[in-house]
């Protein structure tokens, strides 16, 4: 029996379940990858796009003739090519002539084909369509054997395997497509940017990915927007064909009176639908996701123009928009997966270099098809006229021929050597055209055949003709689509993210300057403006001015405990200045029996020296000791018999310390460690008692210090020579008349008042 199938008693043939399924999904995925999903590298079309466009050529729909329906348009590509549900096809021919999907339009249609807002098109039966330029460019040399054609599904016709192809279509158009167990993501890019590219190829056929992104720095969307992802991930993923591009939607802001103003949008990402945009964004609004923003509305019209509206006149546009970018469509990822079929059949992730090479590669192939093609008809139409010009020398000879011999034919071939084709062309001649002048005319034409056929020959053995033709015509496309051109010139620009790290609360509260006020005991409230005099502020019973100073209510105000905690205040939260305030420990979880050494606006770019009674410490980036809790942030480890006493600003570049014993030394701040939390290092050494004032100075400018009456004195390195050393040594007693309350006087923390 051999390898013949065992049959049962019904006819039935039993295979094996797992050969039969992976037999079977293998044809299906294979069928997927090839006729639908997949782009082909050399024309960047799929099926379905190639048979539309070829069976609108053979309607003869022109760029420069009519309109035809597309129902027609659709029904000759079911019913001739592709042999999938109409509507399919209808959505896929109205995807070709969407100005807002297709950065280059293949399709011009008239009437109703959608809207950015995502609406869909009227039925096929009310649409008309035609081919734009582009296409015709794609489809130029179809009629002159440029490409391959094969049977079609039905084996009744014949349809081309791939186009042409002479517009850089699968980059300057892009393309979508998910597979079995693949995808494709290519966005569009700038057709004369891609054209330049070309060239330099053709120019160095060496260059690297690197000279190929200064001609083609990003994508182009139809829809612009700005494109703000790296230029190193930029080049990555053209190098590797894997990526992604982050793209913003374009704004501006409109001032509309009264300091108010309200920001439009103009460009929105590719692919986003506007209608689904704006109704997020309300969502948002309603939702209180975006606090900063009071209203969304949708004035476009043939453009697009977003209104954004504002809570307030004092919000941040620049925050707004942050804000918005991160939690809506306004900011999309448009990835690059260059996944393609080369070669027509090989399913491939190519870079930026490889693609284009693909389709200059698909160009030489066309040029060269096309040349041989028209030396084959140029021979045949030299062998004809070579028969005229014998019928002309012989014109009375080949008369009597005809008019007498019974087979003048097979005579004319006899007696002049003539072959059937020359002897038919001298048969069906007419009359007309035995004038003198269609003689001159022939030569003429004879002469200019003879000189195009060496051409093409020369060109089909030199090389570097031929990439010189190629370029040539790459060169006329950049001239149609360059960027001095309506459709040419390039829509999305390229910007910087930003820092997206925003506090929306904090961009709602209204800038005002404030006086913050600080008791002895611990209460604090904020007096409306920047108050000069405090002198005249009310209290509680016993109760006393610690520190007053000024801020705005959009600052955070931070307080130093004397257990090295430091705590944070929102400015804006204060308690108001009508009464006496509220003590701290309601706001923190400050600690009990514990007095406030320092309070002051919070400055993110300054460093703090903190230090303990007993003379440790160390530098503190200030935006290191931000609290985001009630609990606070420890930073300088402390005991309780040795709180924490010091917290001063660093500036300069030396530090002066002086003791309860009055003793004052003077040392480089380099000898100091910066750190973030610690008990430090010794600043100096004690018999008995411990640290009283501390102040960081410039040496150029000395050591400045003040007495009660508000008299300032200063004293050079020079003139402190005997107090300055090394760090943890243990000074010399202060110099004569300095101030007996054992301190420098007010530094840049203690505001306008200070604790004494």
């Amino acid at each position: 029996m051999g390898d013949t199938p065992i049959l049962d008693g019904d006819g039935i043939e039993p295979i094996n379940l797992r050969d039969a399924l992976e037999e079977r999904y293998l044809a299906y995925a294979l069928s997927t990858i090839m006729h639908r999903a997949l782009p082909d590298v050399r024309d960047g079309l799929k099926p379905v796009h190639r048979r539309l466009l070829y069976a609108m050529r053979l309607l003869k729909l022109d760029p420069d003739q009519g309109f035809k329906k597309c129902a027609r348009v659709v029904g000759d590509v079911i019913g001739k090519y592709h042999p999938h549900g109409d509507q399919a096809v209808y959505d896929a021919l109205v995807r070709l002539a969407q100005s807002f999907a297709q950065r280059y339009p293949l399709v011009d249609g008239q009437g109703n084909f959608g809207n950015i807002d995502g609406d869909n098109a009227a039925a096929m039966r009310y649409t008309e369509a035609r081919l734009t330029e582009v296409a015709k460019i794609i489809l130029d040399g179809l009629d002159e054997d440029a490409v391959d054609f094969r049977e079609t599904y039905d084996g009744e016709d014949r349809e081309p395997i791939v186009l042409p192809g002479g517009f850089p279509n699968l980059l300057a158009n892009g393309s979508q497509g998910i597979a079995v167990g693949m995808a494709t993501s290519i966005p569009p890019h700038n057709a004369a940017e891609l054209c330049d590219a070309a060239l330099l190829l053709i120019e160095n056929p060496e260059a690297t990915t690197a000279e190929l992104v200064e001609r083609v720095p990003g994508p182009d969307f139809p829809t612009g927007g700005v494109i703000v992802e790296p230029k190193d991930q930029i080049f990555e993923a053209y190098e590797t064909g894997r990526g992604g591009f982050r793209v913003r939607a374009a704004w501006h802001k409109e001032e509309t009176g009264r300091g108010t103003y309200v920001l439009v949008v103009t460009e929105i990402p590719y692919l986003v639908q506007k209608s689904r945009l704006i109704e997020k964004i309300a969502d948002l609004i309603t939702e209180k996701k975006i606090p900063l923003l009071a209203d969304v509305r949708d004035e476009s019209a043939e453009d697009v123009r977003i209104v954004l509206e504002p809570k307030s006149r004092s919000v941040d546009a620049d925050l707004l928009m942050a804000s918005l970018f991160r939690l809506s469509d306004l900011e999309s990822r448009i990835s690059l997966n260059m996944n393609v079929l080369t070669r027509g059949k090989v399913p491939n992730v190519i870079g930026l270099k490889q693609a284009l090479k693909e389709w200059l590669d698909h160009r030489r192939e066309v040029l060269l098809r096309r040349a041989a093609y028209r030396l084959e008809q140029i021979a045949k139409r030299l062998d004809v006229l070579e028969g005229y010009l014998v019928a002309y020398l012989n014109l009375d000879e080949v008369i009597r021929i005809i008019r007498e011999e019974d087979e003048p034919k097979a005579t004319l071939i006899a007696t002049f050597n003539l072959t059937d084709t020359q002897a038919e062309a001298i048969l069906n001649m007419r009359l007309r055209s035995l004038r003198k002048l269609e003689e001159m005319e022939i030569r003429r034409e004879h002469k200019s055949l003879t000189g195009e056929q060496a051409n093409l020959r020369t060109l089909q053995g030199d090389e570097k003709l031929q990439w010189t033709r190629i370029g040539e015509q790459i060169a006329e496309v950049r001239g149609k689509f360059g960027p001095d051109t309506e459709l040419g010139r390039r829509r999305s620009g390229f910007g910087e993210a930003g820092n997206m790290d925003i506090d929306v609360a904090e961009a709602m509260i209204e800038r005002e300057p404030i006086t913050v006020v600080l008791s002895d005991k611990g209460w604090i409230r904020a007096m409306k403006g920047h108050i000069t005099d405090v002198s005249n502020l009310q209290f509680k019973a016993e109760d006393k001015l610690a520190r007053a100073f000024h801020a705005q209510t959009t600052d955070k105000i931070l307080l130093f405990a004397e257990d090295g905690r430091f705590f944070t205040l929102a400015a804006d939260k204060l308690p108001g200045g009508r009464g006496t305030g509220e003590p701290v420990s309601l706001m923190v979880d400050f600690p009990e029996n514990a007095s406030i050494v320092a309070a002051f606006v919070h400055d993110p770019a300054r460093k703090l020296l903190v230090a303990s009674a007993e003379g440790r410490g160390f530098i503190v980036p200030e935006k290191d000791v931000v609290a985001m809790t009630r609990k606070g942030r420890q930073v300088l480890n402390v005991s309780g018999s040795t709180p924490a006493k010091i917290c001063v600003p660093v500036t300069g570049d030396h530090a002066a310390i002086l003791g309860d014993n009055r003793k004052l030394l003077v040392f480089p701040l380099d000898q100091l460690t910066e750190m973030s939390r610690g008990k430090g290092v010794r600043l100096q050494k004690y018999k008995d008692g411990g640290v009283a004032d501390i102040r960081c100075f410039t040496g150029a400018d000395g050591l400045t210090w003040s007495d009660p009456a508000g008299r300032t004195f200063t004293r050079s390195l020079e003139e402190l020579a005997e107090w300055r050393g090394e760090r943890a040594q243990a000074g010399r007693m202060v110099p004569q008349g300095f101030p007996r309350a054992n301190r420098f006087g007010p530094d840049a923390l203690d505001g306008l008042s200070a604790k004494g």
